[in-house]
């Protein structure tokens, strides 16, 4: 009764945002943040360290004699904790990277700005928590909302104000399939609730319900071709609102897919193929067009399909092992998808504040007008060198630890499998390499460009190192990355025991053992190599001391007489990549061609960009053919108001012979 009464009272208290002085509202929304995230947090802790397997507290009874219970399971426990993380470092972050906005924005646009972030974060936690459909969409729709308000927190640019009611109709179309796969599992069982989908399954065909979830749920995570709102939206919106809806928002489609499949008892080998090939296909896409972007958040955006497609990639696996009744593959394809879920929260949520921290900085989210930052701002480009090595999956960092569970379950699993399972795993394991190889090649550009060489521009000569307070929330993700990277155990062992809760996995001591001692071996490795790395810089530092420092130009190889318009630039970086990629990517360059008559070239642009295949056929070729048809029947508007009485008369004539017919 304690827990339902605190949890509600901290729902109430957030509409004191409105009322709260300005000097105020950020530290009441901040204490009422860290509240919440103590209080569901420790009834997370409860659940997963075996205190009680299944935690429900019921909110209030209506007079009906129905009630809303809050249920928390082991997997709602792990998503709790992981919601809770990012959005409490998104909103320390928040206030620095807020600070120049209070000069020209008003008190209640600040004051709807926090209450939706406050509401984003609770509808995200009451998603993982509620069980009953209704109750479910809901909050579901309250999460789309909140975050709608917050991508166009900036809506004075038409542009954002556009892109946000895009997003917002997008998620509308993804609720409309959950609200027809509930409409057909309330019609077949008499109630609408993830917890009677056992009851469905066990009756009907568990394919065609499970694509309608699938396409719902897949439309938030933003799986291709259904992605096309993201690269959109997370740049629109602030910084640390693209860090949480990038790190956790997102992954409420995960939940719901994950959430589904707990459920299903035929179809898994269908399902898991279907799961596991559209997850390539988003990770190798999704970096892929990440590669060609100038626009730094637009960049980190299409990395987080990317991302997506891995975690996709490890529950596809665990569908598979569960269909061909491999506990290796189920094990350690969900556990790899899930810590991939927690670890992508961190080093994307900790990219996308450094994002931020460059485009506060430099007014400019262009890399190309960008270079040279690491001399001005050294913290943030150490801070973006860790976030890019973690996400792309490199030792002793917290992705690689996620992607080798994957790797293990898929190496693992060859021995011993049928000619076409051997096949589709060996694809995985290419498929994956690609994505990790890829993903290299794209963060080495973005901080070649963004933190090395010269500055491009006046906007990255006068840059400054952003303040303490954008600084912590960061270092604080850093922390975290560290300690999955170098004491893994500790971290995958529970992930392990969510996982084997959650499917009932058979005999999961003989798997998860060995991989444990693996990882201990993986993490003592990596802390000998941390230790030596700071040993030797240590060591470096002392020694420099004793000397004197000389500085020179860096050696032109004999032509020294260059400027910084010399060097590479993020298209140059690409351009063998985007000669092999073309077909696939559809780049194009905006140039004028120099005919061979002229001597003295006139001064020219250059301009080159790729178009996203998906949204040109998905959303701009439908919403240009509603738009002009829209135009053809404006002519209507003649402004006479005889016409206007013509329309109404040929209305009321319509009607009288559609009921003379007995049409209506």
């Amino acid at each position: 009764m304690l827990n339902a009464v605190l949890f509600l009272l901290v729902l109430f208290l957030s509409l004191l945002v409105f009322f709260i002085p300005r000097s105020l509202r950020y530290y009441f929304t901040l204490a009422l943040l860290v509240c919440g995230a103590i209080l569901t947090s420790a009834w997370s802790v409860s659940v997963l360290t075996g205190g009680e397997q299944l935690l429900e507290i019921p909110l209030f009874v209506p007079a009906s004699g129905s009630s809303l219970t809050l249920v928390i399971d082991s997997l709602s426990a792990f998503f709790i904790i992981v919601i809770n993380i990012t959005v409490l470092t998104g909103l320390l972050y928040a206030r620095g990277y807020l600070a120049p906005y209070y000069r020209r924005k008003s008190p209640l646009r600040f004051s709807i700005h926090y209450f939706s972030y406050l509401w984003l974060w609770l509808s995200m936690l009451m998603v993982v928590m509620i069980r009953d459909g209704l109750s479910f969409l809901i909050v579901w729709e309250i999460m789309a909302l909140s975050s709608f308000f917050l991508v166009i927190f900036d809506a004075e640019e038409r542009s954002i104000l556009k892109t946000g009611i895009s997003y917002l109709i997008q998620m509308h179309v993804g609720m409309f399939f959950i609200l027809i796969a509930f409409l057909i599992v309330g019609k077949a069982t008499g109630r609408m609730s993830f917890d009677v989908l056992g009851e469905y399954f066990s009756t009907h065909r568990n394919l065609p319900l499970f694509l309608l979830f699938f396409t719902g749920f897949a439309l938030k995570a933003g799986f291709i071709p259904l992605h096309t709102w993201l690269p959109e939206a997370h740049p629109a919106a602030p910084s640390h609102v693209s860090g949480v809806m990038s790190g956790v928002m997102i992954k409420m489609g995960i939940y719901g897919i994950v959430r589904v499949l707990i459920d299903m008892q035929s179809d898994l080998l269908v399902t898991g193929v279907i799961i596991l090939v559209i997850s390539l296909i988003s990770g190798v896409m999704g970096v892929m067009m990440a590669i060609m972007q100038n626009d730094l958040k637009r960049l980190l955006a299409y990395s987080t399909i990317e991302n997506i497609g891995i975690i996709g990639a490890g529950t596809g696996l665990g569908v598979i092992g569960m269909a061909l009744g491999n506990p290796a593959l189920t094990l350690l394809g969900f556990s790899g998808g899930l810590m991939h879920i927690l670890n992508h929260s961190l080093f994307k949520s900790l990219l996308f504040f450094n994002a931020g921290s460059v485009c506060q900085a430099s007014h400019t989210p262009n890399i190309e007008h960008l270079g040279g930052l690491m001399k001005r701002m050294p913290y943030t480009a150490i801070l973006f060198l860790i976030g890019s090595l973690a996400i792309c999956g490199l030792p002793p960092f917290n992705g690689f630890i996620s992607e080798y569970l994957i790797y293990m379950g898929m190496f693992h699993s060859l021995s011993g499998s049928t000619l076409f399972h051997s096949v589709l795993i060996l694809g995985s394991i290419v498929g994956l390499s690609l994505i990790g190889g890829l993903a290299i090649f794209c963060f080495t550009r973005a901080f070649g460009i963004v933190f090395l060489g010269e500055p491009r521009t006046d906007r990255a000569i006068h840059v400054t190192e952003v303040s303490r307070g954008m600084i912590i929330p960061q270092l604080l993700a850093v922390a975290f990355i560290l300690v999955i990277g170098l004491a893994s155990p500790l971290a995958v062992r529970p992930v392990f025991a969510i996982t084997v809760q959650t499917f009932g996995i058979n005999n999961p001591i003989m798997v998860s053992g060995a991989f444990l001692t693996n990882l201990a071996q993986i993490s003592i490795m990596g802390g000998v190599f941390v230790v030596t790395l700071v040993v030797l810089l240590v060591y470096r530092h002392y020694h420099l001391r004793r000397r004197v420092v000389e500085r020179a130009p860096t050696w032109g190889c004999g032509y020294t007489a260059g400027t910084a318009r010399h060097q590479y630039t993020g298209t140059s970086f690409a351009y063998n990549y985007n000669h092999v990629a073309k077909p696939v990517l559809q780049t194009r360059k905006v140039m004028d061609e120099i005919s061979e008559d002229e001597i003295f070239p006139r001064k020219r642009s250059f301009v080159s960009y790729s178009d996203d295949f998906f949204k040109k056929i998905l959303i701009d070729m439908p919403v240009d053919w509603f738009s002009g048809l829209l135009k053809r029947i404006a002519v209507m508007q003649t402004g006479q108001i005889q016409h206007y009485i013509l329309y109404a008369f040929v209305f009321m004539l319509l009607v009288l012979l559609l009921a003379i017919l007995n049409i209506i």
